[in-house]
């Protein structure tokens, strides 16, 4: 079914503001999404009628809140495909749990000589943590390269996995080439080595249907503000047991069971990493999130995405003088879409076409690895969700053809 994006975009009241005069175009989707009014609601809701600290109390609004609370993590289940609503846990966002596996899983599991299997495409979050790990372990980093067209080198992927490898750590969907990584292949690379695979799925859980069971990883990371919920809520899955294995991440209240002078004993399942009081407001609302992709259905989400991203594509190149990088082929590929223009530099780019009110990312987007294998500083991208439409894309045309104009930079060269 298509997406009618005229009506669903009379959802999210941001869009019908203006910037610098003009109607606000939003292209910075792979950063953060806009909200549609049900989730707003749905905050507001909470605090005006259900607001209580949930899990101990028994009056009447901690029931109710306790109640609303778990009902979002068994739509999280269900949105990745995952069995078990008790293998997910509530983060703070997909850094934090990826954060979290390395410390309760990784400093219990790797020592010196170990290896952790990364990309070059990878955003620092699933970069940063891993290195943290191999200070404190002794343990060896090694990258995976990409090749001309943006993609992963699965031949040197392969070659890297071995009998010293204990973890494989890749993104599902790059946030700079809009790769989709064949993740399904890579698990089982991973499990003939007897390593651990998470996948950093923050720009792939709001873009197409994910399932965990059929990917064959072992964890799964992701948030809410990518996926039209709010800000400050993350999502790690794990597979059935591993929970078990692991140490908490943090202590205090809530996540015990028991507490004695000499020790304590840990809660059962997520609670046992979710200390202290949680976001519980905005894990509510995330719960409306879930509800609207559900209605509107994952796959009409990413076959409206790749119609204008094709279109976004076609039209960027055919603009003249800007390079698109990651490969052109929509269905290996997301909508994030990262672009050079000759000459200039993205932060000019990016200052020229947000006074024609367009909303577009200019930078390294967390990947300095990844830049410094396209030999750029940095790029600018447009990235696309489901209320984008094909008018969008010819105003960022527009606003980049001026752009050019001011800096004299009009020829094209070949694309990467």
């Amino acid at each position: 079914m298509t997406i009618d994006t005229a009506r669903l975009r009379e959802d999210f009241p941001i869009l019908s503001r203006e910037v610098n005069g003009r109607a606000l175009v939003y292209l910075d989707n792979a950063a953060t999404t806009q909200k549609p009014r049900a989730v707003i609601d749905a905050l507001t809701h909470y605090y005006e009628t259900q607001n209580a600290n949930i899990h101990r109390g028994i009056h009447t609004l901690a029931v109710e809140a306790t109640e609303a609370y778990e009902g979002v993590r068994a739509k999280a289940a269900r949105h990745i495909g995952a069995r078990n609503a008790e293998d997910i846990v509530f983060t703070r966002n997909t850094t934090e749990s990826i954060n979290l596996v390395a410390r309760a899983w990784g400093d219990a599991k790797l020592r010196e000589g170990d290896e952790i299997v990364l990309t070059l495409m990878e955003h620092h979050s699933n970069i940063v943590p891993w290195q943290l790990l191999a200070a404190r372990t002794g343990a060896q980093l090694r990258y995976a390269d990409i090749d001309a067209a943006g993609q992963l080198d699965l031949d040197e992927l392969r070659s890297l996995i071995g009998e010293r490898t204990k973890l494989v750590s890749v993104t599902h969907m790059s946030n700079v080439l809009g790769t989709i990584n064949p993740i399904a292949e890579i698990a089982e690379m991973a499990r003939e080595a007897g390593a651990l695979l998470l996948v950093d799925g923050a720009q792939s859980a709001p873009h197409l249907p994910v399932d965990v069971e059929a990917l064959g990883c072992d964890v799964f990371a992701f948030s809410a503000h990518k996926m039209l919920g709010p800000t400050g809520v993350g999502v790690l899955w794990a597979r059935a047991g591993l929970l078990a294995e692991m140490e908490p991440f943090l202590g205090g209240g809530e996540m015990i069971s028991i507490v004695k002078p000499e020790g304590s004993t840990w809660a059962e399942g997520p609670h046992k990493f979710e200390a202290g009081t949680p976001n519980i407001a905005d894990v509510i609302a995330f719960g409306a999130a879930l509800d609207y992709l559900d209605a509107l259905g994952m796959a009409d989400v990413r076959e409206h995405e790749k119609r204008i991203t094709a279109y976004a594509i076609e039209a960027l190149e055919g603009s003249g003088g800007i390079t698109v990088h990651g490969p052109h082929d929509v269905e290996v590929r997301g909508g994030a879409v990262s672009f050079e223009v000759d000459g200039v530099h993205p932060h000019d780019i990016s200052t020229i076409v947000d006074a024609y009110g367009v909303a577009i990312r200019a930078g390294h987007h967390c990947a300095q690895l990844l830049m410094r294998h396209l030999s750029v500083p940095a790029t600018n991208r447009a990235s696309f969700y489901l209320y984008n439409e094909e008018r969008e894309v010819d105003a960022l045309i527009e606003a980049l053809d001026e752009a050019k104009r001011v800096f004299g930079r009009v020829e094209s060269r070949t694309a990467v």
